[in-house]
């Protein structure tokens, strides 16, 4: 069995513990009729995420994130077909013991876009890019209604609310300078965001390390984790796609916002980075390159800026 989670002691301990989790695992694929099959770990990811055998990925949610395997199960099984790429089928989904759930899915061809990103051509580059434009713009055309009992945040406007309430504390908790905290307030007074905006399924990570790519690498063939979907804004998977798709590329970024049909102001961009649930703006200025100005605009323009 797995052991259980109720605290983030627990999970610290527990999650990153493979000894006490192999068991558990290796009994849940049984139950799944994979006996025998060679479980592997993959080395990313919060939850602990398996390949199983050739064909099958389980992914684990522990107690406290039981509710991220409901949805992803859900979104999974909404999507299927849908999308111009591949997406994970949902073979099986439910409640193991100690209140851990897991989704068993198809394993997608590919490789992943992340690793590589450094191999490819400038063409293959602008190419891959063209299609994750695609592929977003097919996410966000179709209707989640269906999902509207699955997948919150429900009221945006109060999300922003929550999320605005929060900031200075959250970042300043991650490191972020002084320098950059004193602007935050009076920067996202400046840009107006939609309280309710059109109804729109949200990846909210969508990024090279949910991409993948055929092996020679001159296709996209695949997008996966839907765990932390949402329903809201389209605008906020922009940020994902700034930061971790084009990384600040404003040539990338142009072409990606023009295979996607629309460009958004940068000052929303980064108003929603700042907002983001999982945002750190002290770690992706270590990652991509600051305005000499240290300015919160001058920021907008340089990573979300488009050519």
């Amino acid at each position: 069995m797995l052991p259980p989670v109720e605290t983030e002691e627990d999970w610290d301990t527990v999650v990153r513990d493979e000894a006490s989790l192999s068991p558990g695992v290796a009994d849940l694929c049984a139950r799944l009729g994979l006996a025998g099959a060679p479980a592997t770990r993959f080395a990313e990811g919060t939850q602990p995420v398996y390949a199983v055998g050739a064909e099958h990925v389980l992914k684990l949610f522990p107690a406290p994130a039981a509710a991220d395997g409901v949805r992803e199960a859900r979104v999974l099984s909404f999507l299927r077909g849908r999308l111009p790429v591949a997406t994970p089928e949902p073979l099986a989904a439910g409640e193991y013991h100690n209140g851990w759930r897991y989704v068993l899915m198809s394993r997608l061809p590919g490789t992943g876009l992340a690793p590589a990103w450094a191999g490819l051509s400038p063409p293959d580059r602008e190419r891959i890019v063209t299609e994750a434009g695609e592929v977003l713009a097919a996410l966000h055309a179709l209707d989640p209604g269906p999902l509207g009992g699955a997948l919150g945040p429900g009221d945006w406007g109060a999300f922003i609310d929550r999320q605005r309430a929060g900031t200075v504390a959250r970042q300043r908790s991650r490191g972020l300078p002084d320098a950059w905290l004193e602007q935050i307030p009076g920067f996202l007074a400046s840009v107006e965001l939609p309280r309710a905006p059109r109804p729109t399924l949200l990846h909210t990570e969508f990024m090279r390390e949910h991409l993948l790519v055929d092996p020679a690498g001159r296709r996209l063939t695949g997008l996966f984790d839907f765990e932390p979907a949402m329903i809201g804004d389209p605008a906020y998977d922009f940020v994902g796609v700034g930061l971790f798709v084009t990384r600040g590329d404003a040539r990338l970024l142009g072409r990606f916002t023009r295979a996607y049909g629309r460009a958004l102001p940068p000052e929303t961009l980064l108003a929603y980075t700042l907002l983001h649930v999982y945002s750190n703006l002290s770690w992706y200025l270590k990652e991509l390159p600051a305005p000499a100005d240290g300015t919160l605009p001058a920021l907008a323009a340089g990573w979300f800026g488009t050519a």
